[in-house]
C-alpha cells in the first residue's frame, strides 16, 4: 500500500504522547497515512500553525480562534477539563480581588490558559510570558507575584510550598455549566474533507487503542516525560483525557463555542465566519 506522508504536530506532555502512540507506531490501521513528526512545547506548535507549517497540529482553543481560516478542528483529540483548568498560584495566599495589581506569569500569551484569565479577570494587564516549566521557580524566586500553571505543574505546586489562588477550570464551569477547553486538534482545511475524515477516524482509533491498552506507550510517554514520576505522568493523562478525547459531542462543542463567544463579547477576539467543526460526512 502507498503511504501518505502527513507533518503532525504535538507536545511532550503524557496527555499527548499517550493518544497519539498508537497511530505513530504502527498499532492501528492508519488507512496509509504516514506522519512526520514534530514534538514541541504549546507556544511552539501555536506559532507553527501561525506560519501554517503543520497538516495536523495540536493547538490552544486560544490560538485557534485566530486559525479557523486555514484550519478545521477534528472532533478526536482535544483536552477538555472536567472541574479542572489551570490554576493560579502564589507563595502566600491572597484575596482574588487583589490580583489585577500583581505581576503573574502566563505560559505563552496565545495559550487557552491566557484566555481564561483574560476571560476570568479582563482587569489582569501586567502579564510576564514565560515557558511553563519555569513558572513555579519564577514565583518560589519572587519575580513575579503569581503563576498561571498548566500540565503536571498542577500535581507539584504544593509539595514546593506554593498555594493555589484560584482554579480558572473550576470558575470556567460555574461560569458556563461547560467543561473547560483546553486545547483540541486542528486539520489544514485544503486537505479536503476525505483526508479530513481519514485522520479524524485514525485519531479517534489511536485514542481507542490507548484507553484499551493504557500501557502500551509507557515507553513512548516516559521518553518525553524524564522528570515525570509514573504516578504524576498518569495522573495527567487522567485529567486532560477523557471521552471528550475521543469524540467532543454536542456537550464538547458548546464549551468551544461558549469559550469563543465569551471572548467576542470581552472584544478579545473578532468575529469568525467558518465552521469551527468537521462537517458531518
Amino acid at each position: 500500500m502507498n503511504k501518505t506522508k502527513i507533518s503532525l504536530g504535538f507536545s511532550s506532555c503524557p496527555n499527548d504522547t499517550f493518544i497519539f502512540d498508537a497511530m505513530i507506531h504502527g498499532k492501528i490501521d492508519t488507512e496509509g497515512l504516514d506522519f512526520e513528526l514534530f514534538i514541541g512545547d504549546v507556544e511552539e506548535l501555536n506559532r507553527k500553525a501561525f506560519s501554517n507549517e503543520l497538516a495536523i497540529t495540536k493547538i490552544s482553543y486560544n490560538a485557534y480562534t485566530r486559525l479557523t481560516d486555514s484550519y478545521i478542528l477534528l472532533d478526536s483529540g482535544s483536552a477538555l477539563g472536567e472541574n479542572c483548568g489551570p490554576l493560579i498560584i502564589a507563595n502566600e495566599s491572597f484575596n482574588i480581588d487583589e490580583l489585577s495589581s500583581k505581576i503573574i506569569a502566563i505560559p505563552g500569551i496565545n495559550t487557552t490558559a491566557n484566555l481564561l484569565l483574560s476571560v476570568a479577570f479582563p482587569e489582569i494587564k501586567n502579564k510576564k510570558e514565560m515557558i511553563f516549566s519555569d513558572i513555579e521557580k519564577s514565583v518560589i524566586e519572587g519575580s513575579v507575584d503569581a503563576g498561571l500553571i498548566i500540565h503536571e505543574s498542577r500535581f507539584t505546586y504544593q509539595e514546593k510550598g506554593l498555594k493555589k489562588i484560584i482554579d480558572l477550570g473550576e470558575y470556567w464551569e460555574n461560569l458556563t455549566n461547560t467543561p473547560t477547553p483546553l486545547g483540541g486538534i486542528i486539520a489544514q482545511r485544503e486537505l479536503g474533507n476525505d483526508m479530513l475524515h481519514k485522520i479524524n477516524r485514525v485519531l479517534r482509533r489511536s485514542v481507542q487503542f490507548a484507553f484499551d491498552n493504557p500501557k502500551s506507550g509507557f515507553d513512548f510517554i516516559r521518553q518525553h516525560s524524564q522528570e515525570m514520576s509514573e504516578e504524576v505522568m498518569y495522573k495527567h493523562i487522567g485529567l486532560y483525557v477523557n471521552n471528550y478525547t475521543l469524540d467532543l459531542g454536542e456537550a464538547g462543542k458548546k464549551s468551544v463555542e461558549t469559550l469563543f463567544n465569551k471572548a467576542k463579547q470581552l472584544g478579545l477576539i473578532k468575529s469568525i465566519e467558518k465552521d469551527l467543526f468537521l462537517p458531518t460526512n
